[in-house]
């Protein structure tokens, strides 16, 4: 089994290793602190899944995850984060992950999860799978962040933070012009006036703490 590692720390990468080649019986690892590498080795070699974090100093995860589902469809990837299901599962799954977990998860919780995604089925749990019926329930009603670009709700859930535009821009790389961008987009598909209307919204639903 060999698979691809996506994590911006080196230390947490070695302990997945460990964690894997102590689990499965065999298992060849390969690793990337970054979108841009991750993708060079996913072009360039063969894997039987991927394991991508959400915060990568380069690109977000979920930006990365909907890259190698373009360039490699059949590829199994599994999102391991540290962001609460809240935050962003619903969002890998729509966007092709065949799982997603917490870092807060069990060793053997993990190494179920890639066997499931390496034979060709999709790891779920109960919370996750509530929400995304949730998600998907047609006469429900629709959150109000669901209606966000992942790069809206990456912005919504900075500014909910208590970040400031150009701290949003440098975590971001992108200009403080674009960030302001992204906030009237969003303050205008939430129907809101201002950052405490949205710091309160997130709070409210879950997506900071």
């Amino acid at each position: 089994m060999k698979i691809l590692l996506v994590d911006d720390h080196a230390i947490f990468r070695q302990g997945l290793k460990q964690i894997l080649e102590t689990a499965i019986d065999v298992c060849e690892t390969g690793e990337a602190g970054n979108a841009a590498d991750a993708m060079r080795l996913v072009r360039n070699e063969d894997w039987d899944l991927a394991i991508l974090d959400i915060s990568l100093p380069d690109r977000n995860g979920i930006e990365l995850l909907k890259l190698i589902k373009t360039e490699r469809p059949r590829l199994p990837v599994l999102m391991l984060s540290m962001y609460a299901e809240d935050q962003y599962a619903v969002r890998a799954l729509r966007g092709g992950a065949g799982g997603y977990l917490t870092k807060e998860s069990a060793p053997e919780e993990l190494a179920a999860a890639v066997r499931k995604l390496v034979a060709g089925g999709r790891y779920i749990t109960a919370s996750l799978a509530e929400r995304l019926a949730m998600a998907i329930d047609d006469h429900g009603d629709r959150p109000l962040h669901e209606l966000l670009s992942d790069r809206e709700y990456q912005v919504l859930l900075r500014i909910a933070s208590g970040k400031t535009a150009s701290e949003i821009a440098v975590e971001m790389s992108i200009s403080v012009k674009t960030v302001s961008t992204y906030r009237s987009r969003i303050l205008e598909k939430m129907g809101m006036k201002h950052n405490a209307e949205l710091t309160h919204y997130a709070v409210r639903n879950g997506l900071v703490g």
